[in-house]
């Protein structure tokens, strides 16, 4: 992929506010160009595609779908396009699951400032883009599975049924559902009761729960 001479941006947050002061930062730069914004998931991939971006900077908790689910739902629409994640949380389990899903790079945002105009160029460059306790849970990882001939543990849950328990955790009902993921009503409660068996879980309280540590949804 050739580097653009100026990167068409995506930029997606569910906070305006947050919006405003990253585009001023991405727009400080004569190299790169906001050309879409949105407040939720499935926006971001929606605008992405029509605005046929180079890059998605995407946060990782957002409604609809989270920064991971639409990363992973933007590459296989637009396999060639660039996406970093962004979020507040300092945590392995979300860099890794970045990662996992496609993503370029994950940068703080409470290091946004210094950081994001490098990682945009670096993604662009098809380079990885990591922040220094990124780079260190990378060799721990590794040198902790090596050291016990360990595999990271795969996700219980499919993709779709990660997609169902976030609305099921934003209060969405199984109609709701339904429409937003083009599927029947039993299908929806087909999905609830497998995810509840999978998780050993009883009712959607604790679904919600199990979606705010995941970092499906926020608190």
């Amino acid at each position: 992929m050739t580097t653009p001479l100026k990167t068409r941006v995506l930029l997606a947050d569910d906070h305006a506010v947050v919006r405003s002061g990253l585009r001023a930062v991405l727009e400080s730069e004569a190299d790169i160009e906001v050309v879409a914004e949105a407040e939720d998931g499935s926006e971001a991939v929606e605008k992405a595609v029509e605005n046929e971006v180079d890059l998605a900077i995407l946060d990782v908790s957002m409604p609809r779908l989270t920064g991971l689910q639409a990363t992973a739902e933007l590459i296989r629409r637009r396999p060639g396009v660039r996406v970093l994640i962004l979020s507040v949380h300092d945590s392995e389990q979300y860099f890794f699951e970045a990662l996992k899903a496609g993503a370029s790079g994950y940068v703080l945002k409470t290091a946004a400032n210094r950081d994001l105009i490098e990682a945009c160029r670096a993604s662009m460059r098809g380079e990885p883009f990591l922040y220094p306790a990124a780079v260190t849970a990378i060799v721990r990882d590794y040198l902790d599975r090596a050291r016990h001939g360990e595999t990271v543990p795969a996700d219980p849950l499919t993709p779709r049924e990660l997609e169902v328990v976030k609305l099921i955790a934003e209060g969405h009902t199984s109609d709701e559902i339904a429409q937003t993921l083009v599927i029947s009503r039993k299908t929806v409660d087909h999905h609830r009761a497998r995810i509840l068996d999978k998780l050993g879980m009883r009712n959607g309280a604790e679904l919600t729960r199990y979606a705010i540590r995941r970092g499906l949804v926020e608190p």
